[in-house]
């Protein structure tokens, strides 16, 4: 819900990018589908216009002072959360502080309804300010591609991508922070003995904190956990998928696999100064080649445009879908321990098998029982019931293999997400067709996606359909994948290149690919159902074709 309007008011509403209009969502059988909305008429179109650049390009070339705005409001918002009081039980007794000398005229049974209603104001007005400035980071992206492609015909969507490369952003923070963690271990023979053991994170820790040099290290490990610890073990999205500070086993795997790279001399930091340089000389080869002032002023606009604001797709989706979520799931969970407590669930996380409208008939009904007095009948067997079924609906639901799509596809797509960070288009929805015909009726050879990072590799396949299977990446391997998750970037160090089924130019594993040097096609629609792990394939960034040369026996 949060997202479905803010991302869609932001491009019809706040920006008024012309064509464009929101991205409207189904439910179909527990899975999302999503679409964007057909153009509106010209008339809209023209009023939208009108106001588009006045309001568009200051932020352009305000970016650095309203992206630094941004983060001091968001990280106070995340601190409200954080700081936000929920009782996990309810007294026998209001506390006599709370009635002498005088009232306090609302208790505990006004908080926690108060409290769940604060939560999801707070979550909807971090999704507000999430698409702040999102939807124009694509818009810069898509705007510097039609310049590119008009100047330079014939350019590849590769080398385009090379021309943006080189971000120092937050969501690669995390991933550094390990690095450095693992380089000082590496240069302490007994710290780095304990963390490539077989132990738990508990146990590594507990044998740390008896040597000198694992006391200091853990003194760096506690400070650098909050807040770069405060990412999902998978997108964000989901309760499941835990995050590193709730479940230090990931990282200290991680760590474990760096050090093991160390010892076999491999180099386990990206080489920012290397893809920085290659971007540097492809943008001076293409300008180069620009004729005249007035499209030198239009590239270097252009360009200058997408170079300051392309940095908040990977900059936000730290601080929103990761650091922020972390801190909501753990606050959810604390009213999933009230209801546990007061006997109206089994289990904490069995709160997520509600939504938001239901969790305050839950409360409310936890209140008036508890005002009520004592031995007051609760529904409890019927809130039991409810989670016991609704499970059950969902384990069927990860079985069935639902419709890649549904309808009709538009005759035009033009809005920002759509094209840039899902990688659809109405040339490609067509491609897609053709490949689940085929994926249906015959032996798949070759797939085409977008050319998201250059290059070409073959190696083995790993298709990745489920988060707990990421730890069976081998080096060497090419990631086959719905979407790559952004704490997956420690094994992006491993891989020889990337494709993904969902994803557009500025997708996550576009940009990720980019910032590692790797090969990388994205928006292939049917790459996981098309190529099975073993599969021997060859990924070549630079025109967007994938080719299985050998089927796996």
């Amino acid at each position: 819900e949060a997202w479905q309007i803010s991302l869609s008011q932001y491009t019809t509403r706040v920006f008024c990018i012309p064509p464009a209009q929101g991205i409207a969502q189904r439910m179909v059988g527990c899975y999302l589908y999503i679409c964007a909305i057909a153009p509106p008429p010209d008339e809209v179109q023209g009023a939208k216009a009108e106001r588009f650049g006045a309001r568009v390009f200051p932020v352009f070339q305000n970016y650095d002072e309203l992206w630094e705005k941004w983060l001091v409001k968001f990280k106070a918002l995340g601190k409200e959360m954080d700081e936000l009081k929920i009782p996990t039980e309810l007294p026998e007794f209001i506390s006599e502080e709370e009635v002498l000398p005088a009232p306090k005229g609302y208790y505990v049974s006004y908080d926690i309804i108060e409290g769940f209603d604060r939560l999801v104001n707070m979550m909807f007005k971090g999704w507000q300010y999430h698409f702040e400035m999102l939807n124009l980071s694509y818009l810069a992206y898509l705007m510097f591609v039609d310049v590119a492609r008009g100047l330079f015909p014939g350019i590849s969507e590769s080398s385009i991508g090379k021309m943006v490369a080189g971000a120092n952003v937050a969501m690669f923070r995390p991933e550094e922070e390990l690095c450095q963690l693992a380089r000082k271990a590496f240069s302490q023979n007994s710290v780095a003995d304990i963390l490539k053991g077989d132990g738990s994170a508990n146990e590594k820790i507990e044998q740390l904190e008896s040597l000198k040099d694992g006391k200091n290290w853990l003194e760096h490990f506690n400070n650098v956990k909050s807040p770069w610890f405060y990412v999902s073990c998978g997108s964000g999205w989901y309760h499941h998928e835990g995050s590193w500070i709730t479940n230090l086993d990931i990282p200290f795997g991680y760590i474990k696999s760096y050090l093991e790279q160390l010892d076999n001399g491999e180099t386990i930091e990206r080489s920012l100064d290397k893809i920085e340089k290659e971007r540097d000389e492809i943008v001076a080869e293409y300008r180069a080649l620009i004729k005249t002032d007035e499209d030198k002023k239009t590239f270097e606009d252009t360009y200058n445009n997408i170079r300051s604001i392309y940095r908040y797709a990977e900059d936000h989706l730290f601080w929103v879908e990761h650091w922020f979520h972390t801190i909501w799931y753990a606050k959810v969970r604390e009213f999933g321990q009230l209801l546990v407590n007061c006997d109206m669930l089994d289990e904490v996380d069995d709160i997520f098998m509600f939504n938001r409208y239901e969790i305050p008939e839950l409360l409310t009904e936890v209140s008036t029982g508890w005002a009520l007095g004592v031995d007051i009948p609760m529904r409890s067997e019927h809130y039991k019931a409810t989670v016991a079924k609704r499970r059950k609906i969902l384990e069927a639901a990860k079985k069935w293999n639902p419709d890649p799509a549904l309808g009709i596809p538009p005759e035009e797509v033009a809005e920002p997400f759509t094209v840039m960070l899902w990688g659809i288009t109405t040339d490609r929805v067509q491609d897609w067709l053709k490949g689940v015909d085929a994926v249906a009726g015959a032996d798949v050879s070759e797939i085409k996606g977008f050319a998201s990072s250059a290059g070409s590799a073959e190696g083995p396949a790993k298709v990745l359909k489920l988060l707990k299977d990421i730890v069976d990446v081998q080096p060497g391997d090419i990631l086959v994948c719905a979407s790559t998750n952004p704490s997956w970037a420690p094994i992006f160090t491993k891989i020889k290149a990337a494709v993904t089924d969902i994803g557009g130019l500025t997708s996550h594993a576009a940009i990720v690919c980019r910032e590692y040097g790797i090969p990388s096609v994205t928006g292939t629609g049917i790459a996981t159902s098309a190529i099975k792990t073993g599969d021997t394939i060859r990924v070549d960034g630079d025109t967007g074709e994938v080719t299985i040369i050998n089927r796996a026996a």
